[in-house]
């Protein structure tokens, strides 16, 4: 291994697991996991070692590469001059696959050493009706989990379950960290998890809300999907044979509330931001790096482009994204103590242009149904209320439903990626005879298409992608806003 690689400068037998994380996916490893193995580099948060768990069948892929490499793995920092900073990770000191062995994974959460429970199952997976704001009882994944002496088999059955058998033993809960991008992600954990409980047993449920902590955070770090040039690049380059490497932008956020009753490890002397309220930070976040995302990632695709630095590397481009930041999306947050938002947008875009991290389109296109209902809607909606602009938010959204139309502009398919794929290719293939079909589904836009003064710039646009295509489009926009 080439001495360029940093490495552990601990010793990893002396790490003890102090949490278990569902969803170790890239992020978890680029965030989390990164920030504990900073502090065991320093000597501390040794007794914080992470135990993975996969929790779906197709999890057995990083269990295997995982448990095969110790839990060791390497985080690879693109810098947008082409230079790779490659590190190994050592926070991870155990990975279980739940199909293959529950009980294994509910002994190590009942474990009075394990004080958190923390998660990156997306933000689908918190099973949130969008329309009605409430969790979903009868959402098919969790009918095996409600039943009664159920063996878990999902994040939320095993949790439950852990925590039933921790208060029958007298044993302190963990905290419950979410670590999703959703606004007030630790409010939704508590909320649906409780309301889960409840299905299953009111009075667990009852002494949940009174004892269990479900802190706030906001994460930041852009993790691209690892491509097979990674891991070949980190071979030869390196001299590191890694069966799943992370690529990801150096720049790294976590703001999380301080709110953990059984401990935790010192985030603070990592650079976590610890405040008393994250919604601040949470909310400029998903409203202008998320949302962002979205507004570039449709109007990229359908103009040819297949990556986010190619978008952020045209003015047009960057000329409409900071317009949306700047008339739309900022004149939705709260002040945010310590954040200059000119500069903060302007980074946005320096972070999108990094040539190195080549994060797809495809990506940033997947799952739009979580997505744009979190993070765009609720800006049109502030806007509307306000009497704001909409016109960038709703060109977006009609950039969703032209690409959810399943060819591109040049008539090649599109793999639409979303767990709602049929009713949402359904709506927008019925916007030939009903140019609102797309908009009239109520689970993720509610009443917008009741709403003319959102409505009117949405058709203009929908009818000018058909008409003139996505760049087009887009110019006239600008032009419009800019005089």
């Amino acid at each position: 291994m080439d001495t360029r690689v940093q490495r552990p400068s601990y010793d990893r037998s002396r790490v003890t697991p102090g949490i278990v994380h569902f969803g170790v996916g890239g992020f978890h490893r680029a965030h989390q996991a990164m920030y504990l193995d900073a502090l065991m580099n320093d000597g501390k948060a040794l007794d914080w070692g992470i135990v993975g768990v996969g929790v779906l069948p197709q999890d057995s892929r990083i269990v295997d590469a995982l448990t095969a490499q110790g839990g060791l793995y390497t985080l690879v920092l693109k810098h947008p001059d082409g230079r790779l900073e490659p590190r190994v990770i050592g926070s991870i000191v155990g990975m279980l696959l739940a199909p293959e062995d529950p009980e294994a994974v509910l002994e190590r959460m009942t474990n009075p050493g394990t004080r958190i429970v923390s998660l990156t199952i997306t933000e689908g997976s918190y099973l949130i009706n969008q329309a009605t704001g409430e969790f979903d009882g009868e959402h098919p994944s969790i009918q095996a989990d409600l039943a009664e002496n159920a063996v878990p088999a999902t994040a939320f059955g095993f949790i439950i379950e852990a925590l039933r058998r921790r208060r029958e033993a007298g044993t302190p809960p963990f905290t419950v960290m979410s670590c999703d991008n959703l606004p007030g992600n630790g409010d939704v954990a508590r909320k649906t998890l409780t309301a889960f409980a409840r299905l299953k047993d009111p009075a667990l449920a009852d002494w949940m809300e009174a004892d269990v902590a479900f802190p706030n955070g906001m994460v930041d770090r852009i993790t691209p999907v690892t491509a097979a040039e990674d891991t070949q690049r980190l071979a030869e380059e390196f001299g590191v044979e890694d069966a799943w490497p992370v690529v990801c932008e150096p720049f790294t956020q976590w703001v999380l509330e301080d709110e953990f009753p059984q401990g935790r490890p010192p985030y603070e002397d990592a650079g976590v931001q610890l405040v008393d309220d994250v919604v601040p930070y949470e909310l400029m976040k998903l409203r202008l790096l998320n949302s962002s995302h979205q507004a570039l990632c449709y109007l990229g695709y359908l103009s040819g482009y297949r990556y986010a630095h190619e978008v952020c590397q045209d003015p047009l481009y960057v000329e409409f994204l900071l317009g949306y930041m700047r008339d739309e999306g900022r004149p939705t947050l709260p002040d945010v103590p310590g954040v200059d938002l000119d500069d903060y947008s302007r980074t946005l875009i320096e972070r999108f242009a990094n040539p190195e991290v080549r994060d797809t389109l495809a990506r940033l296109c997947a799952e739009s149904s979580d997505r744009i209902p979190k993070w765009l809607v609720p800006v049109i909606r502030d806007n509307l209320k306000a009497g704001g602009q909409v016109d960038r938010s709703a060109l977006v959204v009609a950039a969703w439903a032209r690409y959810a139309e399943g060819l591109d502009e040049a008539g090649e398919p599109i793999e639409i990626v979303d767990h709602r794929k049929d009713a949402v290719m359904a709506a927008a293939a019925d916007q030939a005879e009903d140019p609102l079909a797309f908009l009239r589904d109520t689970t993720l836009f509610g009443d917008l298409a009741d709403q003319e003064a959102f409505t009117k710039p949405y058709l203009a646009a929908l009818k000018s992608l058909h008409d003139n295509g996505a760049r087009a489009t887009t110019e006239a926009l600008v032009e419009r806003l800019r005089t």
